[in-house]
């Protein structure tokens, strides 16, 4: 059986996951024209060397390739500062543990899907997406929200609650099938356009593109712990 035909016996708790419309200012925040000089990080990310390789190429949990320090410390600096003002928070401190922090990430179209997931709860507070490829081959392929869609069709939540650190936990199955979920909302793909989201809020790239090195989706990932 394949990965989108579920077992029968998959069963999935309703009423777990609590629910609120995605709404910007609220659940995620959007920056364009978000660095000054984005084609040198763009050049920069595809000209790294060293990439660590993740699914379908190892059996990890996130797609394509990455590699660390996808922006100098100026960059970084210069999008904290606005995810501080807007947020109302007092400082951003990158998460302890094993998120990959301001890592550049490159996904091709045949190498993953949609998979709608939240992040660590336990290891940040929030999250943010960076698009660094100029020419999108398609607006689509930004990030989308989902909310969830019981057997019988009935909606339900979006939010993965405390003190549940993922879907899997919280849900009470070891894999949520693909098509359990709805997308609700789309930020589509906008050159140097910075999303900054809650992570326990479901989400996925909306989509993947690209065959060639230089042709594939860029982006730069980022996870923070939010003093207040």
């Amino acid at each position: 059986m394949s990965e989108e035909q579920p077992p029968q016996e998959t069963r999935v708790r309703p009423g777990v996951l609590a629910y609120e419309k995605p709404e910007l200012g609220r659940h995620f925040w959007v920056k364009d024209n978000a660095l000054a000089r984005p084609l040198e990080v763009t050049k920069r990310c595809l000209l790294k060397e060293r990439w660590i390789l993740g699914a379908p190429y190892r059996p990890e949990s996130w797609p394509g390739l990455r590699a660390p320090d996808a922006l100098n410390p100026a960059e970084l600096a210069e999008l904290e500062a606005w995810i501080v003002a807007q947020l109302g928070v007092r400082a951003l401190e990158p998460p302890a543990g094993t998120l990959s922090h301001n890592y550049v990430q490159l996904v091709g179209g045949g190498e993953s899907i949609a998979r709608p997931h939240v992040d660590s709860r336990a290891l940040c507070d929030l999250a943010a997406v960076l698009y660094l490829h100029p020419y999108p081959a398609t607006k689509h392929a930004g990030t989308s929200f989902f909310r969830l869609r019981l057997p019988d069709g009935t909606l339900d939540g979006n939010l993965c609650p405390p003190p549940h650190d993922g879907l899997e936990d919280a849900l009470g199955i070891k894999k949520v099938p693909v098509h359990a979920w709805v997308e609700e909302v789309e930020v589509t793909n906008v050159y140097n356009r910075l999303l900054v989201y809650r992570p326990d809020l479901v989400h996925s790239a909306t989509s993947y593109f690209g065959a060639e090195h230089a042709q594939k989706r860029l982006t730069a990932v980022f996870f923070w712990r939010v003093s207040r």
